[in-house]
């Protein structure tokens, strides 16, 4: 979906370069060079664009909910990890650039959600994903998020990446996270204290095209991935009169629950060692948020969170 928007954005501006208001172009150009360096620091968020109606029929579709476990002290910085990736990291946009949910379960903090730098270059649309509150996934731009003196920022991070996106089948519940330290890493230089998060219902939106690992479309897919940084899932839903094919979402409850903070203290010069026990225990509380509340989403009392 971001995909779609950011081509339509670029062939409006190809459009604009070679017709009879290029000028108008040649000036974004300009603009474009003197603002490039915005998504990494702090973007600029548009409190009208993220108050649109249409995102409160968005969040009302599936419906999307936002769940808060514990409080959490606006005088600190935090990185929310987010998990799963799903096709469309709809409960990550709902609730995080959309609507006034976070900010009444959490007063005093300022949700920042960090999408791939590509996306930023994309003219006019890097304009629209700024106003609604995404930055940079960069280190400088997570960097610049969490090094707020006073406190009161969150980092939002989906750490399963583009890659995760080709696990996401419904039912399914693998993580691409085991190797995944970069916010560990992230987290204790800056001081910032970790909270999992867990999305339930985020896979349920899409059906995927078999791609079983090992798979011949699965190989393709993950070269895709790695030459151009985003992943190319083949999936499909409903239409917009029909339920058999098309690529509407399903109405499926999403339901994102904020998980307790983990306590962290900045640690200019992690080492690995130190890297790894924080993970160990991020990946301990993330599976124990799980587990604690997966009856309440139709989750099988069987089934657990698999990391990879």
């Amino acid at each position: 979906f971001l995909s779609l928007a950011a081509e339509f954005c670029c062939g409006f501006f190809v459009i604009l370069i070679l017709g009879n208001f290029w000028f108008l172009g040649v000036l974004y150009l300009l603009w474009l060079y003197l603002d490039w360096g915005t998504p990494c620091a702090g973007g600029r968020r548009s409190q009208w664009v993220r108050g649109w109606t249409v995102w409160k029929y968005f969040r009302e579709y599936f419906p999307i909910h936002l769940i808060k476990t514990s409080d959490l002290n606006p005088n600190h910085n935090y990185l929310l990890g987010f998990h799963p990736h799903g096709v469309l990291v709809a409960g990550a946009f709902g609730n995080f650039c959309t609507g006034p949910a976070f900010k009444n379960l959490f007063p005093g903090l300022t949700p920042y959600l960090h999408i791939m730098p590509i996306w930023f270059g994309c003219p006019f649309f890097r304009e629209y994903v700024m106003s609604a509150g995404m930055v940079s996934a960069s280190k400088e731009s997570v960097s610049y998020v969490l090094n707020n003196k006073g406190g009161g920022h969150a980092s939002v991070i989906v750490i399963g990446g583009a890659e995760e996106s080709l696990n996401a089948h419904p039912g399914s519940l693998t993580l691409n996270i085991l190797k995944r330290k970069g916010f560990i890493k992230m987290a204790l230089k800056h001081g910032a204290h970790l909270v999992p998060v867990f999305s339930f219902g985020e896979n349920e939106l899409f059906k995927q095209v078999a791609n079983p690992k090992g798979s011949w479309l699965r190989n393709v897919q993950e070269k895709l991935q790695k030459m151009m940084g985003f992943a190319l899932p083949l999936f499909h839903a409903r239409g917009v009169f029909q339920y058999s094919f098309g690529l509407i979402p399903y109405r499926q409850p999403i339901h994102t629950v904020v998980g307790s903070p983990i306590p962290v203290k900045q640690n200019l010069n992690p080492t690995t060692e130190e890297i790894d026990q924080l993970h160990a225990l991020y990946l301990q509380k993330l599976r124990k948020l799980f587990e604690e509340h997966k009856r309440n989403y139709g989750i099988p009392e069987h089934k657990s969170l698999i990391f990879e």
